[in-house]
C-alpha cells in the first residue's frame, strides 16, 4: 500500500511498538508553564494568543466540499482548523493532516462513522495546537509565526480512498477530502506562500518514524513541508508526490516529513505477517489502489505495508499484552525481538539516508508520535529526545532549511536517558 516517495527525504524515527499522551507535571519549568498557560510575558492579549502552544483553534466545516463529493464517511463535510499566522510568518504555511487508524470491515467501519474520525457532526468544535503547530516561539521556534492548519480525518483510509459501500451506506471519500481541502486552502491564499508545510499526527499502537522529503527547484519562491504522524504519516507518503502536482512547475520547493509513518513488512510474534490482510481489506474495501504513487505499484502489490509486531491475532494467548503496555514487563527474549526489529529499522533507511537532501532521526524511545506532543517536540521546554545533543525540532529546522545534514541514528535501548518512555 507505500513505499518511499520519489522525493528525496528525511526520516524521523522512533521504532517502538506503542505511545500514549504525554502529561506535564505541577512542577512545569516557567516556559512550560507559558506553553499551558498560553503566554506570558510583555503584551497584550493577542501577544500572548500568538506565544500559546496549546490555544483552542475553532472548527470550519467545508461545506463546498459535498458538492465535489468529498465527503466524509457518513456523507456530512469535511473540516480542518486554521490558526492564522502573523508577522514574518504571515505568508508561510503548515498543514496538517491528522490520522487515526483505519477501518477495513463493515463493522469496524459502522463504528468509526458514528465517531469524529467518521463524521464532522461528531468533531471537536475546538482544538489545542501545540508541538509543531504551536504558536508559542519557545516550543515551536521555526514555524510558531506560521499560518497552521489541521486538516480532520474522517475517511478511514489514510486520505486515499474512492468508493461507496452500498450495504453500508458508508463514504469512502478520503482522496476527494485530501483535493477539495488543498485547492480550498490554495484560494485562501496558500497559492500565494513563501512557505508550507503539511504535518499528520496520531497516537495509536504502531511502529514509529518520521519521513521527510523534499524537491528543489531552480527557483527559491515557494516551501512546503508535508508532515504527518501514524495513519497520518501513511498519508504523507503516499500524497507527497500528489502535492507538488498542486504548484507551478520550477516555482515550489516541496518537502515533508513522516511521523511514525514508514511501515516495516517485518515478521510478526507469530512468526507470520497476520495484518497483510488487515490492509489488503482496506485497499479492496476503500478503492484505494487507484491512488497510490505509481512509483510504489509498479514495483509493489497494492497491500505491501508495513505490519505491527505483536498484533491481537498474532498474539491469541496475550504472551504479549504486558510487554505491549509496560515495557518493564517485556521478557528478555521480547526485548531481543524488539531489538532485532529496531536493526530491521536502521538497515531499511540505510540507503534512502544516502542522498544529502533526505535525513534520519531514528530514536530508541519507547514512544510513538512526538511531533505534536509538548513534552517531545522540542528540548526546552518539554523535553524531546536527543540524538548526537540534538532534538527532534531543532533536527526538522536544521534539515527544513538547510541548515544542516540530519542523518541521526540512535544507540540500542535502553542507552538513550533523554528518551520519554510513554508506555
Amino acid at each position: 500500500m507505500a513505499d518511499r516517495p520519489s522525493l528525496p527525504a528525511l526520516i524521523i524515527a522512533i521504532a517502538v511498538l506503542a505511545g500514549s499522551y504525554c502529561r506535564v507535571a505541577s512542577s512545569a519549568s516557567p516556559a512550560v508553564e507559558d506553553e499551558l498557560r498560553g503566554g506570558g510575558g510583555a503584551g497584550g492579549p493577542t501577544t500572548m494568543r500568538r506565544r500559546a502552544a496549546s490555544v483552542m483553534v475553532p472548527i470550519t466545516i467545508l461545506k463546498s466540499a459535498v458538492s465535489d463529493g468529498a465527503v466524509c464517511m457518513d456523507g456530512t463535510p469535511p473540516a480542518y482548523h486554521l490558526d492564522p499566522g502573523s508577522g514574518a510568518g504571515s505568508r508561510s504555511w503548515i498543514v496538517n493532516l491528522e490520522g487515526g487508524a483505519w477501518c477495513n470491515s463493515a463493522k469496524t467501519c459502522r463504528l468509526t462513522r458514528s465517531s469524529g474520525r467518521g463524521s464532522s457532526d461528531h468533531m471537536d468544535k475546538e482544538i489545542p495546537f501545540t508541538g509543531i503547530m504551536s504558536s508559542s516561539r519557545a516550543v515551536n521556534p521555526d514555524f510558531y509565526n506560521w499560518n497552521r492548519v489541521k486538516v480532520r480525518y474522517c475517511d478511514g483510509g489514510s486520505f486515499a480512498g474512492e468508493a461507496f459501500d452500498k450495504d453500508t451506506g458508508i463514504y469512502f471519500r478520503g482522496q476527494r477530502i485530501w483535493n477539495a481541502v488543498i485547492r480550498h486552502l490554495l484560494s485562501i491564499g496558500m497559492a500565494n506562500a513563501d512557505q508550507v508545510t503539511f504535518p499528520f499526527s496520531v497516537h495509536i499502537r504502531r511502529p514509529t518514524v518520521m519521513l521527510t522529503c523534499s524537491l528543489h527547484s531552480d527557483r527559491w519562491v515557494l516551501q512546503v513541508l508535508l508532515a504527518g504522524c501514524s495513519s497520518g504519516g501513511l498519508a504523507v507518503i503516499l500524497h507527497c508526490d500528489q502535492l507538488r502536482a498542486f504548484f507551478p512547475s520550477g516555482s515550489t520547493v516541496v518537502k515533508c516529513i513522516s511521523d511514525g509513518g514508514l511501515y516495516l513488512d517485518a515478521v510478526d510474534v507469530s512468526g507470520g505477517r497476520s495484518l497483510r490482510s488487515y490492509f489488503g481489506d482496506i485497499v479492496a474495501m476503500q478503492g484505494i489502489a487507484q491512488n497510490l504513487p505509481p512509483a510504489c505499484t509498479a514495483r509493489l502489490d497494492a497491500t505491501s505495508i508495513v505490519l505491527s509486531l505483536a498484533p491481537d491475532r498474532a498474539d491469541p494467548s496475550g504472551a504479549w499484552r504486558a510487554c505491549k503496555s509496560n515495557r518493564t514487563a517485556c521478557s528478555a527474549s521480547q526485548m531481543s525481538f524488539l531489538q532485532d526489529f529496531r536493526d530491521q529499522m536502521v538497515a531499511s533507511v540505510k540507503g534512502f539516508s544516502g542522498s544529502r537532501s533526505n535525513g534520519v532521526f531514528l530514536s530508541s524511545c519507547f514512544a510513538h508520535c512526538q511531533s505534536e506532543q509538548l513534552g517531545t517536540w522540542n528540548t526546552k521546554p518539554g523535553g524531546s529526545p536527543t540524538i548526537q545533543n540534538k532534538g527532534i525540532s531543532k533536527s526538522v529546522g536544521d534539515w527544513y532549511f538547510d541548515r544542516a545534514e540530519v542523518k541521526a541514528v540512535d544507540c540500542r535501548y535502553p542507552c538513550d536517558n533523554t528518551c520519554h518512555h510513554i508506555i
